[in-house]
């Protein structure tokens, strides 16, 4: 049973910057290093950053496999789109449709706030991510170099998504 648990305790925050740590040191170290994962991670991914994230209207879930900790997921403000902000399994759940399943609650949600596009962006060498975006139907817009301060940029693509 998969369920899909929003965000809006201290305790909550806990469990997605412990499952933030554990996803990005092995998927994002090998890709942009330890110092800018252990910058992101204090920075964008503690448990103070996602609760004030939070308060600032952003909209995390924690997503459960048979009552265990399994991903998660945020979506941010964003004017124009349904900004998918994190969509994060751990490595024991890739491969086996979960990324799919959130997927279609994100376009549910899209769907549901009348929203008829869906952005993200993602590293420019995360190409297993890359590779998953273009099968769920996302589209690459171009590239997006952001400074994220401590001397670290991210280097991404943006992608879309356009919804019927």
């Amino acid at each position: 049973m998969i369920s899909f648990i929003k965000v809006k305790t201290a305790s909550q925050a806990a469990e997605i910057a412990q499952l933030a740590r554990e996803i990005w040191m092995e998927h994002y170290e090998p890709i942009i290093g330890r110092p800018q994962v252990e910058y992101m991670l204090e920075n964008f991914q503690s448990a103070t950053a996602i609760q004030q994230q939070t308060a600032e209207n952003h909209d995390y879930y924690l997503i459960k496999r048979s009552g265990d900790n399994a991903g998660y997921l945020a979506l941010a403000p964003d004017h124009e789109a349904l900004k998918l902000s994190k969509f994060y399994l751990r490595k024991d759940q890739r491969g086996q449709g979960l990324g799919k399943i959130m997927m279609e609650f994100v376009e549910q949600l899209a769907i549901n706030r009348e929203e008829k596009l869906i952005r993200l962006t993602v590293n420019k060498n995360n190409t297993d991510s890359i590779s998953f975006y273009l099968r769920q139907g996302f589209s690459n817009v171009g590239p997006l170099v952001q400074n994220i301060g401590g001397g670290f940029v991210m280097d991404d693509f943006v992608l879309e998504k356009r919804l019927a």
